[in-house]
């Protein structure tokens, strides 16, 4: 159900709703506080050209051109521009800035200078600033004189034109440019529009009356035509200029009020001072004495303006109604209460919900959530309790005494015949009773929904039950208890995506598709793909991602995002270097595009809020990012494309955390690394049953070739060593050692970052181990000797060769053998280069001491020998 936006003039009853002079009195206090700009009080509001949100000055320096577009660039300029870009597509908007010329100016839409001589009438001509009747003395007097210089000419004039006032027309603040006493735009304008009511001059006018300092007498068709006119016309269009005169008082207050509280939002549309006059003009028009009258017809205006009213029935719902009024006219609003959900309206419809006992108490209920100190993170549990009402409602409408309107007549009887029905719908998968879609049509009735109606209707007349509101009603708590929980679902963790899909997901060609087909502004979808892909995260963490969101630190590529759904915020995790790479390119795309809006590169402080997949849409300061219904939008008809079949992204977390299992991490690896709540939720994404992981395996280690006893075991499930002695006797990768070439290096001031004092000769040193991620590294080292052995000039060397070699063979065998007890030798064989997502491999939690495995070694031939004899 989608939340609507009611017409506030019909929210509540006519006798009961407030009279306009409260409203204009509530509006007018409001607008007198100290915090709102003394500008937005005034009926001819005069916008500073650098207002920092209805701006109107080119952006280009020293150019004195209005805006004509919403990229802040005047006509000439915009022009220039796109012949610019299409010259040179690599024109960056800061560049194109900074070399731009002013454009030639001429204030067509600045208000007409005053006559020179005269000085109470406007002047004709701009340049010579001269009214109509010394304009045509000067034309005259230079055809003439052709020789006559212009100052000289002025000089002479010292007979001054009497004026003829204010426009008469109601909106405008111009002066008369005739004894008609329309200024030069309007009289034009009346011209164009058939003269209504024939207002005319006198023929010959200036010469028998103007001249001889007679009024100018004026005839009409049908005068009150002319002044209905005169009230109805529109003013003329000023730069920067909001013309309210002739509104009344209350209309003009909620347009004030409008544009203060616009100027309040953080995210917010750029709204050009010409669309906001276009409004007004309508307003005027219509001859509305409130903005509330023309919400009904809000559909059918234009973008611009609807999206102007849109905004002003919202923050004048906010001032006019109160808490409990909402409550009568049958909705809440949301900011009443301080909350406000990203990317939804901030009232919410209950009027679908017949019965009025039942409204009130799903109202009753909403807002207590809404105060709670905890309140709902999301709008997922205000539509369900919503739904719950609504689907309940309408059963009771149909088949309850007198439609369920009287809660004193309800019996058990009638909530089990309500859920036998809901439940035969589930079944069915019929139509719901009450709920519609975005398009009208009944919304489907499924095991979600069915459970959702169930659990939260329970947890609406529960909530009557402990307030004493079912008592005050008459409920009967028969009623109540007879409904039941919704079942339990069975628990279905999505699917790991399957290997063909998984390819056709990661394909080069399809990865492009996305980006060129589904998004054709380049808002990202193709990076948070790969993003959602190489990590795991949750859709709305890469979503949300700032712009600095990656980080080296000693050559390891990290990226930094908020796990909000556990309260982890500025969480890191390691990524692959092509991730950082397709991440740092999304970077400098989001700047670009800073740049191109504002001329300017962010400030520290801008960019820490910048959104690295900023949405285009009410978002001036790029610090709100795209919506999740946009990229599952495009990534679902993406799929449609490919012909692959139904998935989510979310399946992706899941793929990883399979993943992540088969290779040898463990549960509590997994947790920590997808941020999840509990290890019985990682086992739901990793698909396994915790006992296949309960056998972890002590971290055994062997000693290194450089060692005494090089592959000697340190720990030995065999030892028969009891868990304390082993977890005394561990050593621990990530705090006592530091990774060496083919193992690790256990000297602690190595490990705390001091020089090593053998020169770093760690194949030779008794500090080094090897782990079981190793193998395949000795394996190779292996050959290498063998093969020098056997290319040696003579037998000498290559028994020197071999004898050299000896203690690392000892210890490659022993590594081998504790290997093949723990049942990880072909995992190890497998495991071919130390890339970051192979740490999670449990190879790497198997390490031992060369000369410990060299003992191993040793101890098997020597059992060998005795077999044989």
């Amino acid at each position: 159900m989608s939340d609507i936006l009611l017409p506030l003039h019909t929210l509540v009853d006519p006798a009961r709703r407030r009279e306009t002079r409260d409203r204009l009195e509530v509006l007018t206090a409001l607008l007198g506080g100290p915090h709102v700009e003394p500008l937005f009080r005034e009926a001819l509001i005069h916008i500073p050209a650098d207002h920092p949100v209805f701006g109107w000055l080119c952006r280009v320096e020293d150019c004195h051109h209005s805006r004509t577009n919403a990229r802040d660039l005047c006509h000439p300029h915009k022009l220039e521009w796109e012949r610019g870009r299409q010259a040179n597509p690599q024109l960056t908007r800061r560049e194109f800035l900074r070399d731009a010329k002013p454009a030639k100016f001429y204030d067509r839409m600045g208000e007409p200078p005053v006559c020179r001589i005269c000085l109470v009438r406007p002047a004709r001509h701009h340049g010579l600033e001269l009214c109509l009747a010394h304009n045509g003395r000067w034309k005259k007097a230079s055809a003439t004189d052709r020789a006559l210089v212009f100052e000289d000419w002025l000089a002479t004039q010292t007979e001054p034109f009497h004026g003829y006032g204010d426009c008469v027309v109601a909106a405008c603040q111009s002066l008369a440019s005739s004894p008609l006493g329309l200024c030069w735009v309007h009289e034009t304008r009346y011209d164009a529009e058939g003269r209504p009511g024939h207002a005319m001059r006198p023929p010959k006018w200036f010469n028998r009356y103007e001249m001889v300092g007679r009024p100018v007498p004026i005839l009409y068709g049908d005068k009150a035509a002319f002044l209905h006119w005169c009230k109805t016309t529109h003013p003329v269009s000023r730069a920067g200029t909001i013309n309210l005169q002739g509104l009344p008082p209350l209309v003009r207050a909620e347009f004030q009020w409008t544009l203060f509280a616009h100027t309040q939002r953080a995210a917010h549309t750029y709204w050009p001072t010409w669309w906001i006059q276009q409004l007004v003009n309508l307003v005027r028009e219509r001859r509305a004495g409130s903005l509330t009258e023309l919400a009904e017809e809000r559909s059918q205006l234009d973008s611009r303006k609807r999206f102007i009213l849109h905004e002003a029935l919202t923050e004048l719902r906010i001032v006019y109604f109160t808490t409990e009024e909402t409550k009568e006219a049958g909705y809440i609003e949301t900011e009443h209460f301080g909350v406000k959900f990203p990317q939804r309206h901030s009232n919410w419809d209950l009027t679908d919900v017949p019965q009025r006992w039942l409204r009130d108490l799903l109202w009753e209920h909403l807002a207590d959530r809404l105060q709670s100190p905890k309140g709902p993170r999301s709008t997922g549990p205000l539509d369900n309790d919503r739904r719950a009402c609504v689907e309940l409602g309408a059963f009771l409408e149909i088949t309850a005494p007198e439609g369920g309107h009287d809660p004193r007549l309800l019996d058990a009887e009638h909530m089990e015949r309500f859920v036998a029905d809901h439940n035969r719908r589930i079944r069915e998968n019929l139509p719901a009773l009450g709920v519609r879609s975005h398009n009208g049509k009944p919304s489907a009735v499924t095991e979600n929904t069915g459970r959702f109606v169930f659990n939260h209707a329970r947890a609406i007349m529960r909530f009557a039950l402990d307030t004493g509101r079912a008592e005050e009603l008459g409920l009967s708590r028969k009623f109540i208890v007879a409904l039941p929980t919704g079942r339990t679902p069975t628990q279905k963790a999505r699917r790991p995506f399957p290997d063909p899909v998984a390819r056709a997901l990661a394909d080069q060609a399809n990865l492009q598709m996305l980006a060129d087909r589904y998004d054709p502004n380049n808002h990202g979808l193709r990076d948070a793909w790969e993003a959602l892909v190489f990590t795991g995260r949750r859709a709305n963490e890469v979503l949300q991602l700032r712009v600095d969101c990656t980080t080296i630190h000693r050559r390891v590529p990290f990226l930094w995002h908020d796990q909000t759904k556990v309260d982890n915020l500025d969480e890191a995790i390691r990524i692959p270097e092509s991730l950082y790479l397709r991440l740092q390119k999304r970077q400098q795309i989001t700047l670009e595009r800073y740049e191109d809006r504002h001329g300017r590169p962010p400030t520290p402080k801008e960019r820490a809020a910048l959104a690295l997949f900023p949405s285009r849409s009410r978002n001036p300061k790029g610090t709100v990012s795209i919506s999740y219904t946009f990229f599952h939008t495009g990534f679902s008809n993406w799929l449609e494309d490919l012909d692959i079949g139904t998935w989510v992204p979310h399946q992706a977390r899941h793929t990883l955390a399979t993943n992540l299992l088969k290779h040898g991490a463990g549960l509590h690896h997994i947790k920590k690394y997808l941020g999840q709540v509990s290890q019985r939720m990682a086992e739901h994404y990793a698909k396994v049953a915790s006992s296949e992981l309960d056998q972890v395996l002590e971290r055994v280690w062997v000693g290194g070739p450089g060692s005494a006893t090089p592959g000697q075991l340190l720990v030995s499930p065999a030892d028969g060593l009891s868990k304390a002695e082993a977890e005394a006797m561990a050593l621990d990768l990530a705090r006592r050692s530091t990774p060496a070439e083919g193992g690790f290096c256990t000297f602690q001031p190595v490990v705390r970052g001091d020089a090593c004092p053998w020169n770093m000769d760690c194949h030779n040193c008794d500090k080094f181990v090897m782990s079981g991620a190793d193998l395949l590294y000795w394996r190779r080292k292996a050959e290498q000797w063998r093969t020098l052995a056997e290319g040696a000039p003579d037998d000498a060397t290559a028994d020197y060769l071999h004898n050299y070699f000896e203690p690392t063979a000892r210890a490659i065998d022993g590594l081998e053998k504790a290997l093949a007890a723990l049942g990880l030798l072909e995992d190890a064989l497998a495991l071919d280069l130390r890339r970051p997502q192979d740490y999670f491999h449990r190879l790497w939690s198997l390490a031992f001491r060369a000369n410990d495995l060299a003992n191993a070694h040793d101890a098997d031939s020597a059992d060998s020998a005795e077999m044989i004899e």
